[in-house]
């Protein structure tokens, strides 16, 4: 299997779209497109043509680009099965437990609802690759608008047992804000401050955070650690209480601060 090179474009005030490109068919995927014109721009400058476009859920500032790079190029949109409604120009529908090729790389499709009841994600093992849309974010997760805290809390438990050493291309630069919260949270956890002095150094110099690990976030992200004594601490709960119950309680804390 090919492994993928991945390209980061920068839209709008804080999304990421990222373009995988597999060079031995090369086949081209635009993952969360919410505008077109970086899109066509990063395009041209790396010499790719698009081939596929993949969407993680429907909302607009991940959906916004498909059908101005789909009347362009022709492209695929694959996308939830369950959410094929709602994604615009959608061709291929995918499902829980599918594998999808990108030329010769082999994608994993997960459902993880709980911040829109259709969100997938896209994991390229032979990459060491996860694009995870707005369901995992470094030192984060996406806010619950349509789903559960416990799908979130499940859907979060199916990425952080991914390999340690995953990449995970999460959709926009909320690292910072993130970190300040799960400071409050750990203030004492190591991992997270080297963590946090990382982030702070990249983006004094205009860099993303993004792509961190599935071994980081163990580490550092509050809303996976909901099993952890010093969380359930943190929010008032005795060790050994309900990750589900801490996590819940986590992210409505986090919604209002």
């Amino acid at each position: 299997m090919a492994k993928l090179t991945v390209e980061i474009v920068p839209v709008l005030s804080d999304n990421y779209v990222f373009l995988l490109h597999e060079p031995n068919s090369g086949a081209t995927a635009a993952v969360d497109p919410a505008v077109p014109g970086p899109v066509i721009e990063a395009l041209a400058a790396k010499g790719w043509r698009l081939s596929h476009i993949f969407n993680t859920h429907h909302h607009a500032d991940h959906t916004g680009g498909n059908r101005e790079l789909q009347r362009a190029t022709g492209c695929a949109v694959v996308g939830a099965r369950r959410d094929a409604d709602r994604i615009p120009g959608i061709t291929v529908e995918v499902r829980n437990g599918e594998t999808f090729l990108l030329g010769s790389a082999a994608a994993r499709v997960f459902d993880v609802p709980g911040h829109t009841i259709g969100h997938i994600a896209y994991w390229f093992p032979d990459s060491e690759a996860l694009f995870c849309g707005d369901t995992l974010f470094s030192l984060g997760c996406g806010r619950l608008f349509e789903g559960t805290p416990d799908q979130m809390w499940r859907s979060l438990v199916t990425l952080r047992d991914l390999p340690a050493a995953t990449r995970v291309f999460c959709a926009h630069e909320y690292t910072q804000s993130n970190g300040r919260f799960a400071r409050l949270v750990e203030r004492g956890n190591p991992a997270l401050t080297a963590r946090l002095d990382e982030v702070d150094a990249l983006r004094a110099t205009g860099q993303p955070t993004v792509p961190s690990t599935i071994a980081s976030e163990r580490a550092c992200n509050p809303f996976l650690r909901a099993d952890q004594p010093t969380v359930a601490r943190a929010v008032g709960m005795e060790p050994g209480a309900d990750p589900l119950a801490v996590f819940t309680e986590l992210r409505r804390r986090k919604d209002v601060f």
